[in-house]
């Protein structure tokens, strides 16, 4: 209740205006909420410090102005260990404060941690599965891929409210950021990586998501629309989605992979399976090894390397890597 009051007065000066986008102070979504009351919390504490300095400043210029004789002058004063103790005392208990609730917070609203509760005071019900989203960032567009649906969208984005979101990110050529700020924090995407996002949106509406990180000249139009829907108007979505789109296979993904600015929003019926472990193992091109196959391959390697210097470290006639090798036995003869 008390976050809730000092939200209401941080976001009075701001009202003032009217250009301003207030969204991360007063976000719809349970994870993006408890950000802003992180940072509204350690902002008000911070000021705490800060205010009480400022009035300080202002009454010691004003009393110790050149017109005021009254004001007592002693140019021997050079210590008060009174002084000292409060003007160390109040920054340290501020920076312990700001630092248990930074580093306890941050814990709590860690991406890859799944969550515990959809909002204040309700947990996660025990039958709730979340909801699986692949998101791919491409030149200059987003593909999200619903692997429990079987569909795909580029540049639209929807989930049902009060259903944790899981989403899991990678990128087909170059860094972005994936952000929707009403949802959770923003969380980059990376060629060859994989990163991990957790949110829940707990009221209906339309809000924007965006790349937070400059990427190319396609950049500015790096934009999406995220929908929260109630499970009806989702299901309806899901529907529409698969009534309108068409196939993304291969061939389909890599003419999205092509750049393009302001990329309309395209629906797709059904993808292929393996689209996005491909793009996160970097072997969407006909006949490119995977990654995962190659580390794979060097990780058996280096186990079969192992074990030949141990068997060789055990023997004490092993041949140095130099040595010739013996003759291969004739074949055995026929008859």
């Amino acid at each position: 209740m008390l976050v809730k009051r000092l939200r209401g007065l941080l976001l009075l000066p701001l009202l003032l205006l009217g250009g301003c986008n207030l969204v991360l102070l007063d976000p719809s979504g349970d994870v993006a909420r408890q950000q802003s009351d992180i940072m509204i919390t350690t902002t008000i504490i911070i000021a705490i410090i800060i205010v009480p300095v400022l009035i300080a400043i202002a009454i010691v210029a004003w009393r110790y102005r050149a017109s005021n004789k009254r004001a007592k002058y002693d140019p021997e004063w050079d210590h008060s260990p009174q002084l000292e103790l409060l003007v160390w005392s109040g920054p340290l208990l501020i920076i312990i404060a700001v630092g248990a609730i930074s580093w306890i917070g941050t814990h709590v609203v860690d991406p890859y941690r799944s969550l515990d509760r959809i909002a204040p005071g309700q947990p996660v019900p025990a039958d709730t599965k979340p909801l699986d989203v692949e998101v791919v960032s491409l030149r200059w567009k987003w593909l999200f891929l619903y692997p429990q649906y079987g569909i795909a969208t580029v540049n639209e984005l929807a989930a049902p409210v009060d259903r944790p979101i899981r989403f899991k990110l990678t990128s087909d050529a170059m860094m972005d950021s994936f952000f929707v700020p009403a949802l959770a924090g923003q969380i980059y995407t990376m060629p060859g990586m994989q990163t991990v996002l957790h949110g829940v949106i707990n009221k209906p509406g339309e809000y924007r998501g965006f790349s937070a990180n400059f990427s190319g000249s396609g950049f500015t139009d790096m934009r999406f629309k995220f929908y929260g829907m109630d499970k009806a108007d989702f299901d309806h979505w899901v529907a529409k989605v698969r009534a309108a789109g068409g196939d993304l296979d291969l061939a389909a993904y890599d003419k999205l992979r092509q750049p393009t600015r302001a990329a309309p929003v395209q629906y797709f019926a059904k993808f292929d399976a393996d689209l996005y472990r491909r793009t996160l193992n970097l072997c969407i091109d006909p006949g490119k090894e995977c990654k995962s196959q190659m580390m794979a391959a060097d990780a058996g390697h280096g186990a079969a390397a192992h074990a030949m210097q141990d068997h060789a470290g055990g023997d004490s006639m092993a041949m140095g890597p130099d040595a010739p090798q013996p003759a291969a036995a004739p074949a055995a003869a026929t008859h």
